[in-house]
C-alpha cells in the first residue's frame, strides 16, 4: 500500500520503495503553468523551497538533450544547485529530465505531467530515486515542506500574472 503524506494542498505518495509522486491542483490554465515551469522569468519567482531562499542562477535549454541548472541561496545556509538534462518534452503536457544536486553522482529521473481539467491544472511530478535510502534521506531533509511551499508560492504567482 502507498504511503501518503499531505503538506497543505500538496499530496505526496510513495507507491514503491524508490518512487515519490507529488500532486497539486492549481487554479490556472495549463499554458500558464507550463510557462511557469519552463521560462526562467517565471521559474525563479516560485521554485524556491523554504521561505528565504532565492534563485540567482536559472538556465533552461528546453529541448531533448538540453540542460537546465538552478542555483539556490539563502542567508546563513550553504548554496546548492540542481541540474540535469531534458530527456523528453511534450509541449505543455510532459517533461522528463534527469536531476542531480550539486553535480553529485547518481541523481533522479523526474517526470512532470500537466493535466488540464475544467480550467484547473493538475501538476503531477514523479521522482524515481536510485535507492530507497536516498529517497528517505532527501525526504528527511525537509524537502516535502520546501516542495509544498514552492507550490503554494506558484499558486500565488500564477494568480498575480493571470
Amino acid at each position: 500500500m502507498s504511503d501518503v503524506t499531505r503538506v497543505g494542498a500538496t499530496e505526496f505518495v510513495r507507491p514503491t520503495d524508490t518512487r515519490l509522486i507529488a500532486t497539486r491542483v492549481l487554479d490556472a490554465p495549463r499554458d500558464l503553468v507550463w510557462a511557469a515551469h519552463t521560462q526562467c522569468e517565471h521559474t525563479r519567482n516560485w521554485l524556491l523551497g523554504l521561505e528565504g531562499w532565492q534563485m540567482p542562477v536559472c538556465e533552461i535549454d528546453l529541448r531533448p538533450g538540453g540542460a537546465y541548472r538552478y542555483v539556490f541561496e539563502a542567508p546563513d545556509s550553504p548554496s546548492f544547485s540542481l541540474s540535469g538534462e531534458y530527456r523528453e518534452i511534450r509541449d505543455r503536457e510532459r517533461i522528463v529530465n534527469s536531476e542531480t544536486m550539486n553535480d553529485a553522482p547518481g541523481g533522479t529521473l523526474n517526470t512532470l505531467e500537466l493535466i488540464e481539467e475544467d480550467g484547473h491544472t493538475v501538476v503531477r511530478t514523479t521522482v524515481d530515486y536510485p535507492s530507497k535510502e536516498l529517497r528517505e534521506e532527501i525526504i528527511a531533509s525537509g524537502m516535502l515542506d520546501g516542495w509544498a511551499q514552492s507550490y503554494d508560492r506558484l499558486e500565488e504567482y500564477l494568480h498575480s500574472v493571470h
